[in-house]
């Protein structure tokens, strides 16, 4: 006998007023859009200096207009170019879902690009900074992909095993929750930890260690998660797109972390 664990059935909606409701998807991308912020504002008070930390304020704009656009764009043309090709209309449609990470971090780095040039900073500088602030974001959207009962895991007998809605009766690995766990709370702990020894020093260090932490953390994330219905495996029955758009991310993360531990430290 298969024991699961019963899937604590969360409304979506934390409040509904007449037409308007406030999703906890949404709260999620505020509550790590103003962590992140808050924590990179942090490491802006120390050393090295890349910019003032009123100036970064204006960062936020820039970076949550490249999350959403450059979040949605990728989920268009990533994942269903196909259904939106015939349905252009749907790719405007963000409320009813579909974003994707590595889509929304093409559109953070064209933003970071184009505001280190106004701001006349080192592009690899800035990010650095801004690396150490996205697992806030990674650990509340997982948080809510799992209220919302979505992108969930692949059939297990596990004991923590859950039947989501909609999955079918068997259950399935949370691996919402896995993701949070690595994507979030680890590649945060890492990147606290390269930055305490004094990687921002060397300039794309940290940014180097973000892409292949979470490159990595996606890909053994993969591994538990049911691939999309309309995309299924895409090579030999067991590598999925995430993975697929995370081998990319480790090897340029891999060049960033050489070319950075060859270069001379600056104050």
């Amino acid at each position: 006998m298969t024991f699961a664990l019963v899937f604590p059935n969360i409304d979506p909606v934390l409040i509904q007023i007449g037409p308007f409701g406030i999703r906890w998807y949404a709260l999620a991308y505020i509550a790590g859009i103003v962590l992140g912020w808050w924590w990179c504002k942090r490491l802006l008070a120390k050393p090295p200096q890349v910019m003032s930390r009123e100036a970064f304020d204006d960062f936020i704009l820039w970076a949550t207009l490249g999350i959403v656009l450059g979040g949605r764009f990728g989920y268009v043309l990533f994942y269903r170019p196909d259904f939106y090709v015939e349905h252009p209309l749907e790719a405007l449609k963000v409320w009813q879902g579909g974003m994707s990470f590595h889509g929304g971090l093409l559109g953070v780095l064209l933003a970071v690009g184009l505001f280190a040039r106004r701001q006349g900073v080192a592009y690899l500088a800035l990010s650095d900074v801004v690396a150490c602030g996205v697992p806030f974001g990674l650990f509340f959207g997982r948080l809510a992909n799992f209220i919302n009962g979505e992108l969930w895991g692949r059939v297990t007998d596990v004991p923590w095993g859950m039947v989501f809605p909609g999955a079918g009766d068997l259950p399935r690995h949370p691996s919402q929750l896995y993701q949070a766990g690595l994507e979030g709370l680890l590649l945060f702990v890492l990147l606290f930890v390269v930055e305490r020894a004094g990687a921002r020093h060397r300039v794309g260090l940290v940014s180097g260690v973000f892409l292949i932490g979470y490159g990595a953390a996606r890909s053994i994330g993969e591994l538990f998660r049911q691939p999309d219905a309309f995309l299924g495996f895409l090579f030999a029955g067991v590598i999925t797109m995430g993975q697929l758009l995370s081998a990319p991310m480790i090897l340029f993360g891999v060049y960033l972390v050489v070319r950075a531990s060859r270069r001379r430290e600056f104050a």
